[in-house]
């Protein structure tokens, strides 16, 4: 076994570790806003508060350790349950404390809160064709691409990535930057 993939290895395991750990607890934290710390073996591990609602087996707020994903915090909140339609969520995307993670299922369009926050900005990485069509000078073909990129190469990082994206130069990246963003 390469040193490579002793490491993967171990941080599978201390991730499992660390899952059960919080699964025994139930993830669920009376407080909304602070940070907690648990004690994995004899490391401690500082933990935050992440939302998680939709098609979860106990939505609600859940603690998540630093350097928790997506995955993470629906794991804390008892798993997805059937038919929920992960497919549709980033499941590798980074978390920061107070982040709301929304599992959609069947009937669920993927709700316009989610690609869109109350400023109005839409993100990049969670609107859908129809959603990125109200962005200046994109229309389906565009909106189509970024998708197609997005899912093809994963979540865009910066804003300066959809530079990447067939179609969009410059000019058209000044024209939509101050409404859109990344998360």
């Amino acid at each position: 076994m390469s040193r490579t993939q002793g490491m993967a290895l171990g941080l599978l395991v201390t991730a499992v570790l660390l899952g059960a750990g919080l699964g025994a607890m139930g993830g669920r934290t009376g407080s909304t806003g602070s940070t907690a710390t648990t004690e994995v073996g004899r490391r401690t591990v500082e933990t935050f508060p992440v939302y998680v609602s939709g098609w979860v087996s106990t939505p609600g707020v859940v603690q998540v350790p630093e350097g928790a994903i997506v995955a993470d915090a629906v794991s804390a909140a008892g798993g997805a349950i059937e038919g929920a339609l992960l497919d549709t969520v980033n499941l590798a995307r980074p978390l920061v404390a107070g982040d709301h993670v929304q599992i959609p299922g069947p009937g669920d369009s993927m709700a316009v809160s989610s690609a869109t926050d109350s400023g109005g900005l839409i993100s990049i990485n969670l609107a859908d064709v129809s959603t990125l069509e109200d962005l200046p000078g994109v229309g389906p073909v565009l909106a189509e691409r970024i998708v197609d990129h997005r899912e093809a190469n994963g979540p865009f990082e910066t804003v300066e990535d959809l530079l990447e994206v067939p179609g969009i130069g410059e000019a058209k990246l000044a024209s939509m930057r101050d409404q859109i963003r990344v998360p």
